[in-house]
């Protein structure tokens, strides 16, 4: 008969020495491997962007019409990909593709930049050597009260947009075509059901010269493929006016060349007359057309009293002739002045530029 062994005290120790091991062997795995996944989430947390704490408000703050006119030449944010798509829109002759030119009161970024180191003031318009006096014209019998078109140039940013809306009067905004300083001006054009088009042109003495600037040296075939990318960018333009182009306007060629360009793509010019040597009345007169002009500029200076000032000079010429063409420009003290001449200027007919002849 086979003797059955016997474990001795000293192997059952052993065994059960054995197994506390591998329990607390098992435990301390399972703690590292679930501190180790708890700091890999962590981390990959960490790098996911969070979205910052203004995009989570929707909500837009309220403002009354003065904060909107302080706002007006603020920043526009805008994108690089569209800025580039579209200057190459208007680029005409890219073996001599035009810069602009900064200077002192000019800062350009690629993507953005304030509108209010754009134009300081109005005094690139016009040149100031010679007196310009008010067109003497037939007066209208459309209406029974005298009419006043007021155009407002170098409109190229939603908040000015909003801002002239703001005002409440009719009036008529004339858009600086897109360029690196303002890429999405013709996409705030289309929203609007009407508006007319700022075409830069050469000017005698001025630095700050935009791009793809018209000059008294271009073909026609230049000035053809200028406006082609113009309509392209404004399809539903009717009418131009300079700007600047003291120069330009200056040189019956040119503005020869100019309007054969427009009538051909049915679009009608009207003369800012930044200068008194302006040769486009002589050319209208050949073509017998009528000569569409500005009258008063309302803020060749800066203060509200000027523009008011202006603004009952635009109403006198307009009572005197039974109508007058008005240029502004969408700055804080302008606005602000026509806002609070509205009582005053319900003593005419405020009409759009289309509906002023």
């Amino acid at each position: 008969m086979a003797k059955t062994k016997k474990t001795s005290p000293k192997q059952k120790n052993s065994s059960k020495l054995l197994y506390i091991v591998w329990f607390l062997g098992t435990i301390l795995v399972s703690f590292l491997i679930f501190t180790a996944g708890y700091y890999a989430a962590k981390d990959e947390q960490k790098s996911t962007p969070q979205p910052k704490k203004e995009q989570l408000t929707s909500t837009p703050k309220s403002s009354d019409l003065n904060s909107r006119l302080k706002d007006v030449l603020k920043k526009e944010p805008t994108s690089k990909k569209e800025s580039k798509t579209e200057l190459k829109k208007l680029e005409v002759d890219p073996k001599k593709p035009q810069e602009v030119k900064k200077d002192q009161n000019i800062t350009l970024e690629t993507d953005k930049i304030e509108a209010k180191k754009i134009y300081e003031d109005a005094t690139h318009e016009i040149d100031t050597t010679t007196p310009i006096e008010p067109i003497k014209r037939e007066k209208s019998t459309l209406s029974s009260k005298p009419r006043l078109a007021i155009i407002i140039d170098d409109v190229s940013t939603a908040k000015q947009v909003e801002a002239i809306k703001k005002i409440g009067i009719v009036s008529t905004m004339s858009f600086l075509p897109p360029s690196n300083s303002r890429p999405n001006s013709h996409t705030h054009a289309k929203s609007e059901p009407f508006y007319m088009v700022h075409l830069p042109m050469e000017a005698l003495n001025y630095n700050g010269e935009e791009p793809h600037t018209l000059r008294v040296g271009d073909s026609k075939e230049q000035i053809s493929k200028r406006l082609d990318a113009i309509v392209e960018l404004f399809p539903s333009v009717k009418y131009i006016n300079n700007h600047t182009g003291s120069k330009f306007t200056s040189n019956e060629k040119a503005v020869s060349s100019l309007i054969a360009e427009l009538d051909k793509r049915g679009i009608k010019f009207v003369d800012s007359r930044t200068i008194a040597s302006s040769k486009v009345p002589q050319v209208m007169k050949k073509l017998g057309r009528a000569y569409v002009a500005r009258d008063v500029f309302l803020d060749h200076e800066q203060s509200k009293e000027y523009v008011k000032k202006q603004i009952k000079e635009a109403i006198r010429v307009a009572k005197d002739h039974g109508s007058a063409i008005a240029i502004g420009h969408p700055h804080k003290n302008t606005l602000e002045a026509l806002r609070e001449s509205k009582k005053l200027l319900e003593s005419v007919e405020l009409v759009r530029i289309d509906e002023m002849f």
